[in-house]
């Protein structure tokens, strides 16, 4: 087991500073040089970048532990993994960035036998980084692309309690599907906020948003670092079925979807619809 102790996680934060700082580099070069993969998802210049960056890293801080990455895994497949492994998107949210939004974000993940403890979500455009460990808490940082943990304005935050007036859900701008409008319309929903990446993650567990509902297929490496985070804060992402949602047990590396939750008691018995 590895622990993700308080100077393991600063050295994280600055590895995905330093990401951040590379994406930032070909944005403002204008040459993103734009590429479709075998699934017709874009990469990036600046995807391939950060990756270098956070793989290089990442050797150095924990050597030895598997690291899973969206870009690597579409060169070659990777098996299923148990033990400790990482789990790395270096650009989730390529859409919003070739788009131009600030939506877009670097996730990195630790996860302990298909359990995540600890996630860094950084919001390079916005300087935000949302960062926790299971059982320690989570924090949102105050964070421009290059910045160091130790110089950071850190507050820590904490996933709220399902309002009584209904929840406020959080939906993919890009990926919104079917499936998720019908779990919502059967629930109490007082607002929609829509944006893009693992952002709702931070919504959640910052207390902004009550419920991301994702029920089409996703990648593990899309959900993990939020899923820690939120962890952390308090909430929790299971299947739609209700059961733990679990990383590195089937080959593909594939989520079939979730649910995303800031109140684990009240917000799945949130009042339905007729």
């Amino acid at each position: 087991m590895t622990e993700i102790d308080s100077p393991l996680l600063d050295a994280l934060t600055d590895l995905v500073s330093e990401a951040g700082h590379a994406i930032l580099a070909v944005a403002r070069s204008a040459v993103l040089d734009v590429r479709e993969k075998a699934d017709h998802s874009p990469v990036t210049a600046a995807d391939r970048a950060a990756e270098a960056v956070i793989l290089a890293g990442l050797a150095r801080l924990l050597p030895g532990v598997p690291v899973v990455s969206e870009e690597s895994v579409a060169a070659a497949p990777q098996p299923p993994l148990a033990g400790t492994f990482l789990l790395v998107d270096p650009l989730d949210g390529t859409r919003e960035f070739v788009d131009g939004r600030d939506e877009y974000t670097v996730n990195v993940a630790v996860v302990e036998a298909g359990v995540p403890i600890a996630g860094l979500v950084l919001l390079p455009a916005r300087g935000v980084l949302y960062r926790g460990r299971v059982g320690h808490g989570a924090e949102r940082l105050s964070l421009p692309p290059g910045g160091r943990a130790t110089t950071a304005v850190a507050t820590a935050i904490r996933a709220r309690p399902c309002p009584r007036t209904g929840a406020v859900a959080a939906v993919s701008r890009s990926h919104l599907d079917p499936a998720s409008e019908a779990f919502l319309a059967r629930r109490q929903v007082a607002a929609r906020v829509s944006c893009g990446s693992a952002v709702k993650f931070g919504l959640l567990a910052e207390g902004q948003a009550d419920v991301y509902p994702r029920l089409a297929p996703t990648s593990a490496w899309d959900v993990a670092a939020g899923h820690a985070v939120l962890a952390a804060a308090g909430g929790t992402v299971v299947r739609p079925d209700g059961t733990p949602l679990r990383y590195g047990e089937t080959a593909g590396w594939g989520v079939p979807g979730f649910v995303a939750w800031g109140d684990p008691v009240a917000g799945p018995a949130m009042t339905t619809n007729p």
